[in-house]
């Protein structure tokens, strides 16, 4: 059993158009027959959405126009213009608002179908244009399709322009708390190798053994050159576990170039 056709019964339109038509709305197109114009147009997509709403247009041989959803008269196609740039308007501001990835991201996945419908309905309309050519409002609906089509375009690559920027700002912020991190455990390292030496010798100076060291007259005289003794130790070990920039190898520019070396040109 055939399909059953969307377009109104009311449409007096010929049959080979309303054939071509069926409940799948398809991709955007325009067809003719017997000086009939029939557009085959998607709503604006929401976000999400995988199955396109079909609108459609047709255009008597009079002039006349109609559509299934948005009234008669070429105000109708107009509407059907109005809410691709409202849609783009209300993206707009939210790209406005927008600071971090996950926004540009939401605004990236929403702009894209939005995008694609809008290219398809300029390519539409300028079809529509080639078929009828003496319509002075589908050459105005026709411009203002372009507008649209180009909106969408400076919109969705002010979007990703706003999300490379957003990924790259993360990015750095990243990079400088990697290197805060990087030099707070530098410096602890160093004070380490500073206090090791001391506490080592503290531990094993602070054993219970018989080493009559524990007299008053040395107590004084040997702390001290425990602490510095020490102190000594750890800036050695601080100054060997510190990285020193390696410095490039003499170049003997005397030497001849040897076997598989390029010779030297001399300049004049």
């Amino acid at each position: 059993m055939p399909s059953r056709s969307p377009l109104p019964d009311a449409w007096n339109i010929p049959q080979v158009l309303r054939s071509r038509v069926r409940e799948s709305v398809g991709r955007q197109r325009a067809m003719t027959a017997e000086g009939h114009l029939l557009l085959v147009l998607h709503e604006p997509p929401k976000p999400d959405e995988l199955q396109r709403r079909g609108r459609y247009f047709w255009r008597a041989p009079d002039g006349t126009w109609q559509s299934n959803n948005l009234g008669a008269g070429i105000t109708a196609l107009k509407k059907h213009l109005g809410e691709y740039r409202d849609a783009l308007e209300k993206l707009d501001r939210g790209e406005q608002r927008a600071d971090l990835a996950d926004d540009y991201f939401g605004l990236l996945r929403n702009i894209a179908p939005l995008h694609r419908a809008a290219c398809n309905l300029y390519d539409t309309l300028q079809q529509a244009r080639e078929m009828v050519r003496d319509d002075a409002d589908l050459i105005d609906c026709r411009d203002q399709a372009y507008q649209v089509h180009r909106e969408s375009e400076l919109l969705r690559s002010d979007i990703q322009s706003g999300l490379d920027c957003a990924v790259a700002r993360r990015a750095e912020e990243q990079a400088q708390s990697g290197q805060r991190m990087a030099l707070a455990s530098h410096r602890l390292n160093v004070l380490a190798a500073i206090f090791f030496p001391i506490v080592t010798v503290s531990s094993i100076m602070g054993m219970n053994l018989e080493r009559g060291l524990d007299e008053a007259m040395l107590s004084q005289w040997l702390f001290w050159a425990v602490l510095v003794a020490g102190i000594i130790c750890g800036l050695l070990l601080k100054l060997a576990i510190i990285d020193t920039p390696a410095r490039p190898a003499n170049v003997d520019r005397n030497k001849r170039p040897g076997r598989g070396e390029p010779p030297r040109v001399r300049r004049s």
